[in-house]
């Protein structure tokens, strides 16, 4: 698989529960471009949504500046990161624990968010995870771009209907 150019940011972000992960991926990946969106004392408890949020707006408001944006949430079981996550227009949030999954989230589904589980995944297992999915495409095939294009009608519609 390519690198992805180091020089691109990857936004990544935990709770409490995913400190330990989230660093062990920034540093078994070191040719990344990591944003460190926090927490950055792994002693203090802090609530997932929270980080879900701050990571999400930032990814969509770039992806809908034309950008490619990525980001990474760890938390405990990755289920509340993602949930949380996938509450933001924009946002496909994948929870993924396994390089499989993870290259199938970014083909087929073109996820712009990478959800692990600190209580599910090794760290090694973890950075494994995160670079196949940092480093697979979107496939682009038809039938993938309309399944996309409807996920987008879904944010559209939820939007209206509020």
């Amino acid at each position: 698989m390519p690198e992805v150019e180091s020089a691109r940011k990857i936004w990544i972000a935990s709770d409490h529960a995913g400190f330990a992960l989230k660093s062990a991926i920034q540093r078994l990946l070191p040719n990344y471009n990591w944003q460190d969106l926090g927490p950055i004392d792994p002693n203090s408890s802090v609530d997932y949504p929270d980080f879900a949020r701050k990571l999400g707006q930032e990814i969509s408001r770039r992806n809908g500046n034309g950008e490619s944006a990525l980001g990474i949430l760890v938390c405990g079981s990755g289920i509340g990161m993602s949930i949380a996550a996938n509450k933001i227009s924009g946002i496909r949030a994948a929870l993924v624990e396994n390089p499989i999954s993870a290259r199938l989230s970014r083909e087929h589904n073109d996820a712009n968010v990478l959800c692990l589980g600190s209580r599910i995944v090794a760290p090694e297992y973890g950075a494994e995870i995160a670079k196949v999915w940092l480093e697979t495409p979107f496939s682009n095939d038809p039938r993938h771009c309309l399944r996309v294009k409807k996920i987008s009608e879904l944010d559209a519609n939820s939007e209206q209907d509020s």
